[in-house]
């Protein structure tokens, strides 16, 4: 169990949060189309998945915003953002806001996320949101990067969890020539 802040107030979250290193664990997520979407869809493409409590919250439209915005800077890399809210409300502000690079999903018949990715929270009266994350993987579904935000309405470390993303420079390689 971990902690995060709500306006200063502790909230407990269930599960276990993955570490980088660790396998990424499977899931079954819902698109804007009632399409039920494997994290197997994916294989061999870097994943950037943001976690946010509601699309209809401030943070998480931000954090939506931010992960379209960072889809035109990545390559051979999907941006998922993950709620649970309806994928009727996900189309609705996908096309109010125009997401075209991040695929906004819902855990409506995918309730094993919370858990399997430590992001329920626990307490009432959010039991049943998630908490602020963001995990990256790489093209064989290892973590690379995961960030449970301290403060739900917080944004992630997208900075940090961009450059997991990148290829390693070749050692030495500025001083070729």
């Amino acid at each position: 169990m971990s902690t995060v802040m709500l306006n200063g107030t502790p909230i407990n979250v269930g599960g276990r949060f993955p570490r980088a290193g660790d396998p990424a664990p499977s899931f079954m997520l819902v698109d804007t189309n009632l399409q039920d979407v494997a994290l197997s869809k994916f294989w061999g493409r870097k994943k950037l998945i943001a976690v946010v409590p509601s699309l209809d919250a401030a943070i998480g439209l931000t954090i939506a915003k931010k992960m379209e915005n960072l889809g035109y800077e990545l390559e051979n890399t999907v941006l998922l953002t993950v709620s649970v809210d309806t994928p009727y409300a996900l189309s609705r502000i996908s096309e109010s806001d125009g997401f075209r690079k991040v695929q906004l999903m819902s855990t409506l018949r995918g309730r094993d996320f919370h858990k399997d990715y430590g992001v329920m929270i626990t307490d009432v009266p959010l039991s049943g949101l998630m908490a602020t994350a963001l995990i990256a993987l790489d093209e064989n579904d290892t973590v690379v990067h995961a960030e449970l935000v301290y403060d739900i309405n917080s944004e992630p470390n997208y900075a940090a969890a961009t450059a997991a993303l990148q290829p390693a420079s070749a050692e030495g390689e500025d001083n070729a020539g």
